[in-house]
């Protein structure tokens, strides 16, 4: 009942949206105004869209008789929710996207760790919080998107080749302030160390066709149009566009093509990150907010989530989507995520002084 009062969160000045006192009481009110006796509740912070993720909530729901109430939001906007609400915040779940981000929120301390056998069986540990703050429940890939009538394809081979002079004025990129590209930075800082990280950078910066803009379909876009040669992109922004009801997007979609760099023996593979989620420090519903981070991890939950977000599953052996097919198989770099925000700041600091605007 609560999914029908629940009013997004979309820029981070916005105020609460319910008291804590006014959703209990009127929460309360509806469960005996309809006369459902549920065995409990759990309240999640969602920065992934509703319809990403309801149905495997109301299959929980329905699974384990605990009510699931959701308020979705920009990621931004839910953290500083969690960190003005402190002890008193409703949130039992924060689920966001990006490992940065996940770190950010335990830096803030409005995550506490969870202790679960079962998704310690089921997550791989690079793919979760090293302290069991956060884990990961699905993964996407930040790789090279390049335009075939421009780029051969034996020209391509790892993010370092990027900083090549042979790339000058064909790469477009988003800003520095992307999450996304920050933990990318955050990964060559611990595969490749400070100085070298920071002479890719100016070297990519120096390919530039012109200066960061937009967002990744944007960028896909740039890549078909001719703007530029090519891109970097996460993978389930370009499975959006092959499943677009568009006919432009779908264009778009077919006019680039995806490579898998790092991908030769002894290289560390391609960059992957993830959604997550982290039981609040503030939780109340302990226990039926474990039991759903659980429940994400079984094999229906991991297939249909991966399904509806063009994401690969974060459990092992269980395979990619169908549509995922075309994108071909590729090998993961498996560092620690949690290494993604730990390196978050000197990333920020490369980018910024080494001209990434």
């Amino acid at each position: 009942m609560f999914m029908k009062l629940r009013k997004t969160i979309k820029t981070q000045g916005q105020k609460s949206i319910l008291s804590y006192v006014g959703f209990v009481a009127l929460a309360s009110s509806l469960l005996l105004s309809t006369g459902l006796q549920a065995k409990g509740e759990v309240n999640i912070y969602s920065a992934r869209k509703e319809s990403l993720i309801k149905p495997a909530l109301d299959k929980f729901s329905e699974q384990n008789d605990v009510v699931v109430n959701l308020i979705t939001g920009s990621a931004d906007a839910l953290l500083s929710r969690l960190k003005a609400e402190g002890d008193a915040s409703p949130a039992d779940i924060f689920i966001t996207v990006d490992a940065g981000r996940l770190h950010r929120a335990k830096a803030a301390g409005v995550l506490q760790p969870i202790h679960s056998d079962v998704l310690s069986a089921n997550i791989p540990s690079h793919l979760r919080d090293s302290d069991g703050y956060w884990f990961g429940l699905s993964q996407r890939a930040r790789v090279i998107f390049y335009n075939p009538k421009k780029v051969s394809v034996k020209d391509l081979s790892t993010y370092e080749n990027l900083a090549d002079p042979k790339w000058k004025g064909r790469i477009c990129v988003r800003s520095s302030a992307n999450i996304y590209n920050q933990s990318l930075v955050a990964s060559m800082l611990e595969a490749d160390g400070r100085e070298k990280t920071q002479s890719w950078i100016k070297g990519l910066v120096s390919n530039l066709a012109r200066p960061p803009f937009g967002g990744d379909v944007d960028l896909l876009k740039a890549v078909s149009a001719g703007v530029c040669d090519l891109t970097l992109a996460n993978t389930y922004y370009y499975g959006r566009l092959g499943q677009s009801d568009s006919a432009d997007e779908r264009a778009v979609y077919n006019d680039v093509k995806l490579f898998w760099p790092n991908q030769a023996q002894g290289e560390r593979g391609a960059h992957v990150n993830v959604s997550g989620a982290g039981i609040t420090a503030a939780a109340t519903n302990i226990e039926n907010a474990t039991l759903l981070l659980e429940f994400l991890t079984n094999q229906a939950s991991q297939e249909w989530y991966a399904h509806v977000n063009n994401e690969y599953p974060v459990v092992k052996g269980i395979g990619a989507p169908e549509m995922l097919a075309p994108f071909g198989t590729f090998r993961a770099d498996t560092i620690s995520l949690s290494q993604l925000g730990e390196n978050n700041r000197e990333a920020v600091e490369l980018m910024d002084i080494s001209g990434w605007k």
